[in-house]
């Protein structure tokens, strides 16, 4: 019998009513009825009765909760251990940009602390990655957003992180002291790919502003990206993260230039009902600001 149907049936005698346990394991109630039905029909007995306006389990219910209990902190004890092995794997949805530029330092330290441990990181689309989570195939996504995306998932804030309009050093807008959205008008952008949340945010800015603009290239890579306004193609929209160190060479200025409109913050998701395992746990507590060591 599926664990899961132990975990509904504690959560049911512990809450002594199917509504409040649907409400706290995330199911529809209907869900919650089918699983106790299995339970039932499996042992051949009646788990529940009604006693007012809640329920409390029969005889039979009482035997087997005691079982379950102690199935349910068997299994809890078996993955604490097993994690505690650092073997496993780690699997992260991110975007090419956290995974290039803000990752590797983070892998390195668990990677140090978890030898055994093999980690595997999926760069893809904002929605892709969402939806991966929720669907189990990735242990948590690293995102840059606006605002959480999808409030089935638990989201947390690491930092906010800065967008920053470059160009080369000697583009005409760079001699400037201050660049607002009009001096933007005409400009000719690179662009990464159509699906980048920030490349959405700054058209729907520049639409609903009036500015005209012109996309001069459309490139995925966010190396290609920074090597051609580098070369003097134009300017582009770029997390801070992932132009630091052509801004600190010289090759990259950053522009004057800031709007409300444009904000992100660097988050993390992760299914509410995801297991969580220490490496997983400790690896996560590493990418808050006041985080741990390793």
């Amino acid at each position: 019998m599926d664990l899961i149907y132990y975990q509904t049936f504690r959560e049911v005698a512990l809450r002594q009513s199917f509504t409040r346990a649907a409400e706290q394991l995330g199911y529809a109630q209907s869900s919650v009825t089918t699983q106790i039905q299995k339970l039932e029909k499996e042992f051949d007995v009646q788990l529940f009765e009604r006693y007012g306006r809640g329920l409390r389990l029969t005889s039979a219910g009482e035997e087997l909760l005691k079982t379950v209990t102690q199935m349910l902190e068997l299994h809890q004890q078996a993955k604490e251990k097993l994690a505690r092995q650092g073997g496993g794997s780690l699997t992260i949805g991110t975007i090419d940009s956290l995974a290039a530029y803000y990752l590797p330092p983070f892998v390195q330290r668990i990677r140090h602390s978890y030898p055994e441990l093999n980690i595997r990181l999926q760069p893809d689309r904002e929605d892709r990655i969402v939806h991966r989570v929720k669907e189990g195939e990735l242990d948590f996504g690293l995102m840059l957003v606006g605002e959480p995306t999808d409030p089935a998932l638990e989201w947390t804030e690491i930092r906010e992180e800065p967008l920053v309009l470059v160009s080369a050093p000697n583009h005409p807008l760079a001699r400037l002291d201050a660049v607002d959205l009009r001096r933007l008008s005409g400009e000719e952008w690179i662009m990464t790919e159509e699906t980048c949340n920030y490349r959405m945010m700054l058209e729907k800015l520049l639409r609903s502003e009036g500015i005209p603009y012109r996309i001069s290239l459309e490139i995925g890579n966010p190396e290609a990206v920074k090597g051609c306004v580098a070369a003097g193609g134009g300017i582009a929209i770029l997390p801070r993260l992932a132009a630091d160190a052509e801004l600190g060479r010289g090759e990259l200025v950053a522009l004057p230039f800031s709007h409300p409109d444009l904000r992100l913050s660097l988050q993390s998701c992760i299914h509410p009902r995801k297991w969580v395992s220490h490496a997983l746990h400790t690896f996560l507590d590493s990418l808050q600001p006041d985080g741990i060591s390793f």
